[in-house]
């Protein structure tokens, strides 16, 4: 199966949103943030400690934020000359391979991780940190994304 794509930066940096969000660290970071913002709220209601503990954690959370939905997927975006090339691409019983026209790489089923399907895109991932992103809508579009599923499910994990 072969298909050709280029990448939209607005569906790039949701991509690189849903994988941040998705880490376990993320989140966890996240419901301690969350939790002491409102340990310290309750606390400054009743008057324990002052005003201050509430508004540090509070700006603690909204610059947690705005790091994890704005700054680190334009920096990333921005760092990776990928999202700015046309591949095209094709599935085979023994592995992907990628072309455009700076050259070509081809990666074997078994140095895929795990994968994961968000709104716009499959993850495959080679590592917790490392992976491609392949636009769902190019693969419907050429009629494969039920085939490109299949495979996928045959031969690497889903991640959940």
């Amino acid at each position: 199966m072969q298909f050709s794509f280029s990448y939209d930066k607005k569906k790039v940096i949701q991509a690189l949103r849903y994988h941040f969000m998705a880490r376990a660290e993320i989140r966890v970071l996240i419901i301690m943030v969350n939790i002491f913002a409102i340990f310290s709220a309750a606390l400054s209601y009743f008057r324990k400690v002052s005003p201050l503990a509430f508004l540090v954690s509070s700006l603690l959370w909204f610059l947690l934020m705005i790091s994890l939905w704005f700054i680190l997927p334009n920096a990333v975006y921005k760092r990776a000359a990928t999202f700015k090339d046309a591949f095209k691409i094709t599935f085979g019983q023994y592995g992907v391979r990628i072309e455009n026209e700076r050259g070509q790489t081809e990666w074997n089923w078994e140095r895929f991780s795990t994968y994961l399907e968000s709104p716009h895109f499959i993850h495959l991932y080679f590592d917790a940190r490392s992976f491609f992103l392949v636009p769902k809508a190019a693969a419907q579009q050429s009629g494969n994304l039920q085939e490109l599923r299949k495979i996928l499910e045959q031969k690497i994990t889903k991640k959940k």
